[in-house]
């Protein structure tokens, strides 16, 4: 749809335009619209070095949040510190355990309280994270990559906190005028170098399916 379409600034190269728009509005909707980030609060974003990771660390900074962020691995750990993440948590690949989840969420917790949590991995790690979660905290649904999490819900009630989800599509085809909105903020930020999206690698067309 015409209403989908975002012009290029000039001067904005085509791989990074394609690199920005799905990833960022989709951070920037979560956080901006969905938590109201405000400077000062602490903010967890697990799988913290996938697309819409990278950009969620990006616009945390930006919106004047300390950072924190999860990953799998001490690789991944040191690209977001270079994303501008403030303090990097590595979690197992294995969490099916009570004791290695109770690991990760004391881990959290010494970098809290956490206001607001990014989630686009689910399964086990979210449960884990939602432990962590200050007063009056919230936690943003973004994907599900790791399973449909189940945290039990008396969490929810102890901590005070809110479990938002965030389906940025469908949101920006209810209300394509906040998404434009959202969506000048993010190019003016681009331009100012305070946002830049990160290209992992480039693909030819027929190889589509491999970069998927």
């Amino acid at each position: 749809p015409e209403a989908n379409c975002i012009a290029i600034p000039a001067g904005m190269p085509f791989d990074e335009a394609a690199a920005l728009i799905v990833t960022f509005a989709t951070s920037h909707y979560a956080l901006r619209d969905r938590a109201a980030l405000r400077p000062g609060e602490t903010l967890l974003i697990l799988g913290a070095t996938g697309g819409v990771g990278i950009a969620a660390i990006q616009l945390g900074k930006a919106f004047g949040a300390r950072v924190v962020a999860a990953t799998s691995s001490p690789e991944k750990a040191a690209l977001a510190r270079d994303q501008g993440a403030d303090a990097t948590i590595i979690y197992p690949a294995d969490l099916s355990g009570r004791d290695s989840q109770r690991a990760v969420t004391d881990a959290l917790k010494a970098e809290g309280p956490i206001d607001v949590i990014l989630d686009p991995v689910g399964g086990p790690l979210s449960e884990a994270a939602v432990r962590s979660i200050g007063w009056q905290g919230r936690h943003l649904i973004v994907g599900f990559t790791a399973g449909i999490p189940t945290p039990p819900l008396n969490l929810l009630l102890l901590k005070g906190c809110d479990c938002i989800g965030v389906f940025w599509g469908e949101a920006a085809k209810r209300n394509p005028a906040q998404h434009r909105a959202n969506m000048r903020q993010v190019l003016d930020w681009v331009a100012d170098k305070r946002l830049q999206p990160l290209i992992h690698a480039h693909f030819p067309l027929e190889r589509i399916a491999d970069g998927i």
